[in-house]
């Protein structure tokens, strides 16, 4: 027994003392600088195209009421000034590029981006909460210990780093693909090939393969395996350096193809950028190197009274691995939340955001509200385009979080307007991934009285199967 006990010491001791060797190693600064870069150009671009789109007036300025999320009711948009705060974030983004007061910018755009995220969860999508949670953890990284404006300003860089640091990113991109690849292990993903086989034959427009291969169920169920068995196993194609560049071919491939079939913005984008940090330094190196030169032809930087260093030591390290840790945690065990509810998942929706379920289901639905006075029982029905865009309407008759929120948005606007007694109603349909549509919300709970909670939501009606 005791030398069971003494063995079982030496193994911990042992896995202590890799883990110490483990945060004590230094890799080249390259790769995190490049990603800086990368990033920083994405997210600039990002804003103004949001711009320039109209989206900013179209989601946030002319809609009358917006969907908060659960305990960030508080954050609204500012009418005009809501341009101000897209400024401040596009702004910092390109400070992030430079490594101009690197520090300042990254939690400037953390704090601004994630404003403009929880401004309204109408337009709510992974790769935002994705883009949000990305910027928090560069806030411990250093970014900007080479090739950056600070250095200049500081008069010195620096050749190494913490291995730990490119390590965090490449982990977060590996639990954003490995979660999707579970998410898809699913029956209607897998033995429906659901939702592809509604979206797939719509792209019949797409040259050479739209009126072939998309309306063929065989396809369908192709495209739903491969997608599944590439989120699985990307991340560590990507880790192995025997079948790294396979792997970043079939990145590449896979995000501008299904950037050719659906409308997801710059994420497959943002991918493609984010999965070079698993390339050797040597690769990054030309690209910074490349960098400069280009610079060089318009700009001539004296780099001469920089002084270089050979490793950077962090501050405050023990601090900074404690938080980073605990964002691990978090980001591992959340997208789990969902075996704490009963029902099934894509129905009840709850624990379905910020678990990196992409693109999994289709639903559609029909929510009449019902306002009626509880003594008299005197009612009326809402025209819902009174007081929601055609885009709110849609993403409000499916959602559970959604209906109760405008129930309460109902009830305190017809109680302002000298209604009495008043209870709120729903008759709600909802169909899920092509079945025919089933009741959704039991339409004798006045929602006016139920409050939003992590609990449970019961007068969601049982899907029916």
């Amino acid at each position: 027994m005791f030398r069971r006990k003494s063995l079982e010491h030496l193994n911990f001791d042992y896995r202590v003392n890799r883990l110490k060797t483990y945060l004590q190693q230094q890799t080249n600064a390259a790769p995190l600088a490049v990603f800086r870069i990368g990033f920083g150009l994405m997210m600039l671009y990002g804003m103004i195209r949001f711009w320039a789109h109209g989206w900013i007036e179209s989601i946030y300025i002319e809609p009358k009421f917006h969907f908060s999320y659960y305990g960030f009711e508080w954050i609204k948009p500012l009418g005009n000034y809501t341009y101000l705060i897209f400024i401040i974030c596009g702004l910092s983004a390109f400070f992030v590029a430079l490594g101009l007061k690197y520090r300042l910018a990254i939690i400037t755009f953390f704090l601004s981006f994630t404003y403009i995220e929880l401004m309204d969860k109408t337009s709510y999508l992974n790769h935002y909460y994705f883009i949000s949670i990305l910027s928090f953890l560069m806030i411990f990284l250093p970014a900007n210990t080479t090739f950056s404006i600070d250095n200049l300003w500081r008069k010195r860089s620096f050749e190494q780093i913490p291995k730990w640091t490119i390590d965090a990113i490449k982990l977060l991109l590996g639990i954003v693909y490995f979660y999707a690849g579970l998410a898809k292990i699913n029956s209607d993903w897998l033995f429906k090939a659901q939702p592809l086989k509604i979206w797939l034959p719509s792209k019949f427009d797409i040259p050479f393969i739209g009126k072939t291969l998309m309306q063929e169920d065989w396809f369908h169920y192709a495209m739903s395996w491969s997608g599944m068995l590439y989120d699985l196993f990307i991340p560590f194609l990507l880790l192995y350096k025997r079948t790294r560049i396979f792997a970043f071919i079939l990145v590449v491939f896979f995000h501008v193809f299904t950037r050719v079939l659906f409308p997801i913005g710059m994420f497959p984008f943002v991918m493609i950028m984010g999965t070079l940090i698993f390339f050797d330094a040597g690769f990054h190196q030309k690209i910074i190197s490349f960098i400069k030169i280009s610079i060089n032809k318009f700009i001539k930087v004296n780099t001469r009274v920089i002084e270089t260093f050979p490793e950077y030591h962090i501050r405050y390290r023990k601090v900074i691995i404690s938080v980073i840790v605990t964002f691990f945690a978090i980001q591992i065990l959340f997208p789990f939340r969902y075996v704490l509810y009963p029902g099934n998942l894509f129905w009840t929706e709850q624990g379905y955001r910020f678990s990196w379920r992409v693109m999994l289901m289709e639903k559609a639905g029909i929510s009449t509200f019902k306002i009626e006075d509880g003594k008299t029982e005197n009612f009326f029905y809402v025209n819902n385009l009174d007081f929601l865009t055609e885009f709110q309407e849609k993403q409000m008759s499916f959602q559970p979080d959604f209906i109760l929120e405008y129930a309460h948005y109902l009830g305190d606007h017809f109680t302002s307007q000298g209604h009495k007694n008043v209870e709120v109603y729903v008759d709600s349909h909802v169909s899920l991934n092509g079945r025919l549509s089933q009741p959704y919300i039991d339409k004798t709970v006045d929602l006016y009285q139920q409050k939003e909670s992590f609990q449970h939501k019961n007068w969601i009606l049982p899907f029916k199967e």
